[in-house]
């Protein structure tokens, strides 16, 4: 809840690992919500979210939270260190094993191993967003949540990281992306998802031909199922 408006709808969904999931919907539909709340950032005020690690044992919050990656709006960087530095320190937190050899292989893997020793408030917006991926991968997450992730990279990024995102669903993990990107994800999700003031509306396989025509014509079906207006918006 937001004041006395109601962010979601309740919302059932299973997300599979090994799947790219897109999660569509317009402004103040309740993603950037749901995507809280997954990555528990945000506490639900009604139902539950579960999580179950190999063999259906549920994890501990502080274990749970080494298994997540989030990319949202804000970096989470911090500007006084350098790209190096930045991962350097996120790898202590989440304890990874041979960390520098990991941090310098992301480095090179989104693009800025030439700038990995420049204050990282030197960045452009677009080498920001790299080293927040980076970030976000350092310790190879199980579930990987990503808040427009494409915002200020511009086309041999996005290609980097929808290569990134097919690795890691090769790898095994769980990839949920909140976009309005459709051109971006064409050809590249296995699912949709679309939410209308606070609803799920649609939830199917991405089609075949999964093109940014296909993508868009879903989402526009989708959207005149949404919910009653007297539910109110949330904030997405």
């Amino acid at each position: 809840m937001y004041g006395r408006q109601r962010a979601l709808q309740p919302v059932d969904l299973t997300l599979e690992p090994n799947q790219i999931t897109a999660l569509l919907g317009e402004n103040g539909a309740g993603k950037s919500t749901l995507l809280g709340i997954l990555a528990t950032l945000i506490s639900p005020s009604s139902g539950e979210v579960l999580y179950h690690a190999p063999g259906n044992v549920a994890l501990e919050d502080q274990a749970l939270r080494r298994t997540i990656g989030v990319i949202a709006h804000d970096s989470f960087c911090y500007g006084d260190l350098t790209g190096r530095e930045n991962l350097s320190f996120f790898s202590r937190l989440y304890r990874v094993a041979d960390a520098m050899k990991r941090t310098d292989a992301l480095l090179a893997r989104v693009g800025i191993e030439a700038a990995a020793d420049r204050p990282a408030r030197t960045y452009s917006r677009g080498m920001m967003q790299r080293l927040a991926v980076a970030r976000a991968l350092i310790h190879s997450p199980a579930i990987l949540l990503c808040d427009e992730p494409f915002t200020g990279l511009d086309r041999s990024g996005v290609q980097m990281f929808s290569q990134i995102l097919r690795e890691e669903r090769g790898r095994g993990a769980i990839v949920l992306v909140v976009t309005h990107e459709f051109e971006a994800i064409a050809g590249l999700v296995d699912r949709v998802l679309v939410l209308s003031r606070g609803a799920l509306v649609h939830d199917g396989p991405a089609p075949s031909a999964c093109t940014a025509v296909e993508i868009e014509r879903i989402y526009t079906s989708a959207q005149r199922l949404r919910a009653p207006s007297a539910a109110g918006t949330g904030k997405g």
